[in-house]
């Protein structure tokens, strides 16, 4: 998998949202080895640190031949990029197509352990 880069907040005393959309997301059913569609969106409070939009979009594109459920795609997202940018809180949603007329949505969310004031400063 391709390593997602980040950059500096310029605004890291402020909490503000940044919501991405990725619509053209696949991957494969490692059951049926059939591909799966869907949209991937991301939302979060950066703190000392944004994702890069290029290096996500190489990183989202390397599902494109893995075999994984769509609980764990969604899962493993979070897990990357909180590691890689460490926010306050994000979400990641994965709504997928349907597939033998069953629509799947799943969400993870993930909120940084220690205790937050209002401008993102440790109370």
């Amino acid at each position: 998998m391709s390593p997602i880069e980040t950059f500096d907040n310029a605004y890291p005393g402020r909490r503000y949202t940044i919501a991405i959309t990725c619509p053209e997301f696949t991957s494969v059913c490692p059951k049926t080895g059939n591909p799966d569609f869907g949209t991937i969106r991301i939302e979060y409070i950066p703190d000392k640190q944004c994702i890069e939009l290029k290096s996500l979009k190489i990183y989202l594109f390397g599902y494109r031949n893995q075999g994984i459920f769509y609980e764990m795609v969604i899962n493993k997202i979070l897990d990357d990029l909180v590691a890689a940018c460490e926010p306050l809180w994000m979400k990641v949603e994965g709504d997928f197509n349907p597939r033998g007329g069953i629509t799947t949505v799943v969400r993870a969310v993930y909120e940084k352990p220690e205790s937050r004031n209002g401008c993102g400063e440790t109370a």
